[in-house]
């Protein structure tokens, strides 16, 4: 499953940050409500409780803003994986620490740059080999007839056709370049641009952690609705059997069995569909991190919630300038750019090369004499002003870019961290909100259900309040999973994922 199709799933879970403050206050004065209800024990305070409920649960049924984590994850590549493995008949317990060293084995994202980091070693051994000696070897014996006629020369008394012959030719050969400003830019922006891959392999890790991670948080938060709905199922089945045992007596119409029914029947289908969606996020997150997708597994680990301090967040964009690989490969761009602009610059200069031959020439190996030629060749261009502005021009432009990137991914970087630490701020709020809803719901549900047992009211209240817990269930897990993923989202936006992933998801 995709990043688009989680935020959708997570919808319910996008609208803001405003929200906190009033439903905070909303639940103070349900919580009020309750109390009231408690000490008095009237109707009109059980049903003023019930309307609090409803209430509140209308508000926070969007629970807060989308930490869905998008850094990195438009390449589907870290979607994928190359499975190294049989799946066996065992069930594999399957840890989140497993999970995320398993993706950083054989997911797809990291094997490919692991791959452009090679290819950008190789280019630079290329532009390296230009400022270094070029020596070749060569053996030749050759046999040759030559006809003199065939070159007009003829020659009263003497044969035009002269051979055959044979030749040894044993020679070696040397090319340096003494003095060559181009080749040596184009070496040393080689390199940077090597370093940079080197970097973005390593930025790719946490990119991994943050994928895998971030999937697995969602298989737990499958696991924690397919839980439950299994409970609200049984309160719909407590639901209905009171509900035939009422009609059975007489004191219920046959639509309270109907509407119970209706309930249970929702329950059941819920269920189905959760357990779908958990089985499709169980073989995302195979995908993920290489494991053969019929390979039967199960989650070893829960996130429960835990508080985490927010660090300052300028001291955070300080710690991220440091840390973030991504960062420093952009900055080895805009060197890279630099050192191509000199090179271009340098065009214009005239170059030294120097060259020799050296070798051994006869008819026999046993009947020849050393040759050998030494060359020293100073070039400069001339009339080539078009191509020459034309390459500056362009080495302009790329580092202009490459300037603009750079300076685009610092402003993202401090984006990222001050994103996820308000995202860690107001999931938290969201996480204390959702749970006392879940309490309110519970407690309504409750109250519903006795005053339906006891004939004070018909069977409506008990399904609206049975939707109500559903809803209020619902949207603390999304809550819980909102507070984990946007941990794990700033430990990417620190750059320290694939090091200290532990630390924030476990808490400080």
């Amino acid at each position: 499953m995709n990043h688009m199709s989680q935020g959708r799933r997570f919808s319910s879970a996008a609208r803001g940050q405003q929200r906190v403050v009033w439903t905070a206050a909303a639940l103070v004065l349900a919580a009020g409500h309750v109390a009231v209800a408690q000490t008095s024990g009237s109707q009109s305070s059980d049903s003023n409780t019930l309307q609090s409920v409803q209430a509140v649960q209308q508000q926070v049924s969007q629970p807060g803003p989308s930490v869905t984590p998008t850094a990195g994850t438009s390449d589907p590549s870290y979607r994928g994986s190359i499975v190294r493995e049989q799946a066996t008949n065992t069930v594999l317990a399957l840890s989140i620490d497993d999970a995320i060293q398993r993706g950083l084995r054989n997911n797809l994202g990291l094997v490919l740059q692991s791959s452009s980091e090679k290819e950008s070693s190789g280019k630079r051994l290329q532009q390296l080999q230009t400022l270094l000696p070029t020596v070749d070897l060569s053996a030749k014996y050759q046999v040759q007839q030559i006809n003199l006629a065939a070159y007009g020369l003829k020659f009263p008394g003497v044969n035009p056709i002269i051979g055959p012959f044979q030749l040894f030719d044993f020679r070696a050969s040397l090319t340096q370049n003494l003095v060559n400003l181009p080749a040596l830019e184009n070496y040393i922006s080689s390199k940077h641009n090597f370093q940079s891959a080197q970097l973005t392999a390593q930025d790719a890790r946490d990119l991994v952690v943050l994928t895998v991670g971030n999937a697995y948080l969602l298989c737990i938060a499958d696991q924690a609705r397919i839980e439950a709905v299994k409970a609200q199922l049984a309160t719909a089945q407590i639901s209905l059997d009171q509900a035939n045992a009422n009609h059975e007596a007489g004191t219920a119409p046959r639509l309270d069995v109907l509407r119970a029914q209706v309930d249970h029947k929702n329950e059941e289908q819920q269920l189905i569909s959760t357990r779908n969606s958990f089985e499709k996020d169980k073989l995302a997150l195979a995908r993920a991190i290489g494991l053969p997708l019929d390979q039967q597994y199960t989650l070893s680990d829960t996130a429960p919630y835990q508080a985490l301090n927010t660090p300052d967040p300028d001291a955070a964009f300080q710690q991220a300038l440091s840390h973030r690989k991504d960062l420093a490969a952009a900055a080895e761009n805009y060197k890279a750019a630099e050192s191509s602009r000199k090179a271009a610059v340098y065009e214009q200069l005239p170059s030294a090369q120097a060259s020799a031959d050296y070798g051994d020439i006869g008819t026999t190996p046993g009947h020849s004499h050393s040759t050998y030629t030494a060359t020293g060749t100073i070039s400069s261009p001339v009339l080539q002003i078009a191509r020459m502005r034309g390459d500056q021009q362009v080495a302009n432009a790329s580092k202009d870019q490459a300037a603009a990137k750079y300076s685009d991914a610092v402003q993202q970087v401090n984006a990222d961290v001050r994103d996820s630490i308000l995202d860690i701020q107001t999931a938290a709020k969201l996480v204390d909100a959702a749970k006392s809803n879940v309490d309110l719901a519970q407690e309504a549900l409750s109250e519903a259900q006795q005053r339906y047992k006891v004939g004070v009211s018909d069977s409506l209240p008990v399904s609206q309040a049975l939707t109500q817990y559903e809803q209020a269930n619902d949207q603390y897990i999304s809550a819980l999973y909102q507070h984990n993923v946007a941990k794990l989202a700033l430990a990417r936006a620190l750059g320290v994922a694939a090091t200290n992933s532990k630390d924030y998801l476990g808490g400080k």
